[in-house]
């Protein structure tokens, strides 16, 4: 996730009404592998200015419109995670990821505590992964450094007994995350959420086998190192994800983002890696089913 400097409300002010055009539909499903539904519906509301009794299930079906059928609710703290908890038992098309965030942890006067309530709802079958957590070089200090490591650390563990998908934030900290992975012991499945590394740091997760998931920040036109890493990672190892309400694509960066915006990010990805848009489909599909899947429950249709 994002950290913009402007409060919320700012945020929420700045946001209203002011979701781009829907693109042109995918011609194959995928999934949104990394979104933030409860801060976008309450801080930038539906897509298309739908005034939804409902708006989860409005923005479900915004993205599910374009080919976006499949949703990955991430937790950043105890309150998100049990709220995306609820979402995935409520709407077959999204499961959960549960997390305190890199962020988050040296602020909690009881980390422990906390971490016992993200292990609590890690159980919980409609939870597919433990994330977003990891290391932020960024906005955590040197004061703050062992807290988030004993979060990350913590987190892992729990990836691990319960056979969850570990979910990577790693902003400024590449050499820190995997040199505590490799420490630890990675989980089966870890996803680099919102890659952004150079071809040299893409080249050691995909020794590793760890899934890189790109957002919009790959149509940007400074990524180009991005780019570059993109164009090395196997068909297999790719993921596509929103971050919304954050890192909107362009030609649209700077507006709201949502799930329904995925196709955007998608073509660009089959542009940079020179692959066939149908088969970047299938191949992002089949990843984020091993991943994170499945989805729907036995006869509940998608």
């Amino acid at each position: 996730m994002s950290e913009p400097t402007e409060s919320r409300s700012q945020r929420a002010a700045r946001r209203a009404g002011e979701f781009p055009p829907a693109p042109e539909p995918l011609p194959l499903p995928v999934l949104d592998s990394h979104t933030h539904l409860d801060i976008t519906v309450s801080e930038a509301g539906v897509p298309g200015g739908v005034d939804a009794t409902d708006p989860v299930a409005a923005a479900i079906d915004v993205a599910a419109a374009v080919g976006v059928d499949r949703l990955v609710q991430v937790g950043v703290d105890v309150a998100s995670s049990r709220w995306g908890v609820e979402a995935a038992g409520s709407y077959p098309a999204v499961v959960a990821t549960v997390a305190l965030h890199p962020n988050e942890a040296p602020r909690l006067a009881d980390l422990d505590g906390a971490l016992r309530e993200i292990e609590a709802l890690a159980a919980q079958d409609r939870v597919r992964g433990v994330g977003e957590t990891g290391m932020d070089r960024y906005r955590t200090g040197d004061e703050g450094r062992a807290a988030q490591e004993e979060s990350f650390r913590a987190h892992i563990a729990i990836a691990k007994r319960y056979g969850r998908t570990l979910v990577i934030h790693d902003r400024d900290a590449h050499a820190d995350v995997l040199r505590i992975l490799d420490d630890e012991g990675a989980p089966d499945t870890v996803v680099m959420h919102c890659f952004s590394g150079d071809a040299e740091f893409a080249t050691e997760c995909v020794r590793r086998g760890y899934l890189l998931s790109f957002a919009g920040t790959v149509t940007f036109a400074s990524a180009g190192a991005l780019r570059e890493a993109a164009a090395l990672t196997p068909l297999d190892q790719i993921l596509v994800e929103t971050d919304a309400p954050y890192l909107t694509p362009v030609p649209h960066r700077g507006r709201p983002n949502a799930s329904y915006l995925i196709p955007l990010t998608v073509r660009a990805l089959a542009a940079t890696t020179g692959t066939d848009l149908d088969a970047l489909c299938a191949a992002i599909s089949a990843t984020g089913e091993r991943a994170f899947g499945p989805w729907h429950p036995a006869g509940v249709p998608g």
